[in-house]
């Protein structure tokens, strides 16, 4: 047998990275792991964590506002750019530390650097070339801006929560989660925020009621949203400031654009193809059922692969890849009924199937639907309204997706996940004892369907 520096060499420091190189560590191979931006990937530092530190920030203006109807006076208050911006690089430097901690720890050699894999069982990081049995591709995914004009002028996520000055005027352009995130975050911090997208209504995908809630909501919190609207170009002025052209011949006005039109593979300059390793034609990576590549030592994981774009998706696939090596069991990993989360405002969260994929399906379902004003609304005066949603299967009165727009939906429909996993039925749902008073407890309590 071939002797080799390294069991695995595992090529990104992400989520699905990370986890699969400390599972290996504790199984006694000799693990590496190279990163050559941050530790934590895209998750840690320009994703979830970031992007919910400034949802929580956004939020606080509207919050200032619903309090004076509860006795509490504010005038005065404002906000500082810097200071959030500030914060949060504190917080994510902090746990990029964690990450390499959490790595050294296991008994994982860390090399800073990006790999390109030049044999089957070789990789070169700042031209020191390393063996190993096998290699783990874990990069993730890397902000697409597509190619028009004044491309150059537009940030990413990958900037955004750096700025050195917080813009007056911006323009999100795309429909998916993000660009409603970053929406609705510039919004609530006081910019005059409008959102682009190419056709007539945003977040494909999900429940056509939730996304007409979103909608509405959005509009309500002053997003103005531009649908079937496709940017041209992007002129910068003498004053700085951008001008944005539209195919309609429409332009606007804006001190800052941003991009956040999909993510694609992040596999530039790897070495694959050149090893022969078959890519998509999205340009993630072909793997089988146990995440090996059509080259027998190199493998793939996570946001490279094209799965669900989502941080415990990386996690669920690490475990179930390093399981497979100790077990040579097929890897086991379950992509139905995984919750989400969309931390728009109010945030949407989902598990399983929506109305229009359910019929599409050919099942036949009822639904249950309730919308309401939030209790602490009804003194605050706030117009945001919730929506709760379920999909039944009417053949086995098992429910089959459960969806919601409101506070804490993510918080809400984690707890609810679990009960799909377990099959439920509506009748669980119906003798399950209510909390109150809480939003939630609209879930057992809904009895009469409004479709069928």
């Amino acid at each position: 047998m071939a002797e080799y520096e390294f069991d695995l060499f595992v090529i990104g420091a992400g989520s699905g990275g990370v986890r699969a190189a400390r599972m290996a560590a504790a199984l006694g191979m000799k693990v590496a792991v190279a990163e050559d931006r941050y530790m934590g990937g895209t998750c840690v530092n320009v994703g979830c964590v970031p992007k919910k530190l400034f949802v929580y920030a956004s939020g606080y203006s509207e919050s200032f506002e619903d309090a004076k109807a509860y006795g509490w006076e504010n005038s005065g208050v404002n906000f500082d750019w810097p200071t959030l911006r500030d914060n949060n690089a504190k917080e994510i430097s902090r746990l990029n530390g964690i990450y390499r901690n959490l790595l050294d720890n296991s008994g994982v050699t860390v090399i800073d650097g990006r790999a390109r894999i030049v044999d089957p069982n070789c990789v070169v990081v700042n031209e020191v070339k390393f063996t190993a049995e096998r290699i783990l591709v874990a990069t993730g995914g890397w902000p697409f801006i597509p190619d028009i004009p004044g491309k150059e002028f537009v940030v990413t996520s990958n900037e955004v929560f750096s700025m050195e000055e917080f813009p007056q005027r911006v323009l999100v352009v795309g429909g998916g989660y993000i660009a409603v995130e970053f929406a609705g975050i510039f919004a609530g911090l006081g910019a005059d925020t409008h959102l682009s997208y190419r056709r007539d209504l945003f977040l494909r995908g999900f429940d056509r009621d939730v996304r007409n809630f979103v909608r509405d909501e959005m509009v309500k919190k002053g997003v103005d949203l531009k649908f079937n609207h496709k940017v041209s170009a992007i002129e910068k002025l003498q004053d700085g400031s951008l001008l944005v052209h539209a195919e309609d011949g429409s332009s606007l006005n804006v001190d800052m654009v941003l991009y956040a039109t999909g993510r694609v593979a992040n596999t530039g300059g790897l070495g694959l193809e050149q090893q022969g390793v078959v890519l998509h034609k999205d340009g993630t990576i072909s793997v089988d059922d146990n995440f090996r590549t059509n080259v027998h030592s190199i493998y793939a994981l996570g946001d490279v692969t094209g799965e669900p774009q989502l941080t415990p998706v990386a996690l669920a696939e690490a475990m179930a890849l390093v399981k497979h090596w100790r077990t040579g069991n097929t890897a086991e990993i379950d992509y139905n009924n995984i919750p989400t989360a969309v931390f728009c405002q109010p945030n949407i969260g989902t598990v399983g199937l929506s109305e229009e994929e359910a019929r599409d399906s050919g099942i036949p379902v009822a639904i249950f639907r309730s919308e309401f004003r939030p209790m602490r609304h009804t003194v605050s005066g706030n117009s945001e309204r919730t929506l709760m949603k379920l999909v039944v299967d009417t053949n086995t009165d098992r429910v089959i997706g459960v969806h919601m727009v409101g506070d804490d939906a993510g918080e809400i429909i984690q707890g609810i996940a679990i009960a799909l996993k377990a099959g439920a039925t509506k009748k669980t749902f119906d003798e399950t004892i209510g909390i109150h008073p809480t939003a939630a407890e609209e879930f057992v309590t809904m009895r009469t369907p409004v479709g069928g």
